[in-house]
């Protein structure tokens, strides 16, 4: 397997629109790297210039030591899937799995052991005779996916391969491209604008937006640790509430005022907040980090506020609240076993362990 390096990449399209704008990113052997972002980011863009379906304007794409910046798609040693599958409707499965082994003019009888042993771990051996127009999107997917791995490639290119599928072929289809990476060891790069997908499927994540890189992580510390306000509500679902309010010192005791509550500022965070003293600032919680007063033993009434429900969305094993404090709106996610009504008025109470706040002016992480 091999490393994928891009070392100051941009693309520019005419009009100069530019879709990446100078990233530098490194893909480590046998690494599952997932691009993630809001449409129009510029991560489906990169992958390409990856692939050479788009050139770049600027920098220089390594796959291995090979620079490939004039290298054609086809001499770059990768398989790329995609949305829409890409299959050949005149083609059996086996015909489609095999077209390109046939091009680059391998033996039939490499071409039958590599077709089956890829049909075999992808459980679709008993369709190689049937078109594609017969299958399901999920079977199709499979197709789409022995078709890439019967090459063999350095590198497999996923551009949001599972967007066409309901929901509950894509927690399985995420299931088999993770089986599939562990069995294979291989070096995959996949596009998504689906943060679920990139959270478990990622061992490292790339948040884009606007042409730029954010942030590269693990999902656990991109989901605990965002560098900035974007990062924080792109990554989680339901995504991070924020609240506008203002840092300031009363009796000795740092808090943050909303204006309708005031919540206690942790010691921990006071040296990197004590700069913003009377200014305003956002406080960054998740919904899992503010709970029912009813349920907490020993709640603290410094981090205690009410809110009004305003909408309940029962989910089984628990709920979501979104809660009025008369000038903001957020979620909090509580046990099933509460039984809140629509305009009840209710103490919840803040974790500010987990709390996160953000400079207003430049949304990046104060603490």
């Amino acid at each position: 397997m091999a490393q994928v390096s891009l070392n100051n990449v941009s693309k520019t399209y005419p009009g100069n629109i530019q879709a990446v704008k100078n990233i530098y990113l490194g893909v480590e052997s046998k690494e599952l790297l997932v691009l993630v972002g809001p449409s129009g980011c510029g991560k489906s863009t990169t992958l390409r210039m990856v692939a050479g379906l788009e050139q770049a304007t600027e920098g220089e794409i390594y796959i291995g030591d090979r620079l490939v910046n004039d290298v054609p798609p086809k001499d770059r040693d990768i398989a790329m899937v995609f949305q829409n599958y890409a299959l050949y409707p005149h083609m059996t499965v086996y015909e489609n799995m095999a077209f390109g082994l046939k091009l680059r003019k391998y033996s039939k009888k490499d071409i039958v052991e590599r077709v089956n042993e890829a049909a075999v771990m992808l459980g679709i051996k008993h369709l190689l005779n049937r078109k594609p127009k017969e299958l399901s999107g999920g079977e199709r997917q499979r197709v789409a996916l022995g078709r890439a791995i019967v090459r063999k490639p350095l590198v497999f290119l996923f551009d949001e391969p599972l967007s066409n599928l309901d929901a509950k072929l894509r927690v399985q289809m995420r299931i088999e491209i993770n089986k599939l990476h562990i069995r294979l060891q291989s070096t995959m790069i996949y596009v998504t604008h689906d943060q679920v997908e990139a959270m478990t499927m990622g061992n490292r994540i790339v948040v884009m937006k606007d042409g730029l890189i954010h942030q590269v992580d693990d999902p656990i510390t991109l989901y605990n640790k965002p560098v900035n306000q974007f990062v924080a509500g792109f990554i989680g679902s339901p995504p991070m509430n924020f609240i506008n309010g203002r840092i300031i010192k009363k009796d000795g005791k740092w808090n943050f005022d909303e204006g309708n509550f005031q919540v206690r500022i942790i010691n921990d965070m006071i040296p990197s907040i004590m700069s913003y003293e009377g200014k305003e600032v956002l406080l960054g919680i998740r919904c899992e980090d503010i709970y029912d007063k009813l349920f907490v033993s020993d709640a603290p009434p410094e981090n205690t506020i009410t809110a009004q429900v305003e909408v309940i969305e029962p989910m089984g094993s628990e709920v979501y609240l979104y809660m009025n404090t008369g000038k903001h709106i957020f979620t909090a996610r509580v046990g099933g076993n509460n039984r809140p009504v629509v305009n009840q008025e209710i103490d919840l109470v803040l974790d500010m362990s987990k709390v996160h706040f953000f400079d207003k002016d430049n949304e990046k992480t104060i603490v």
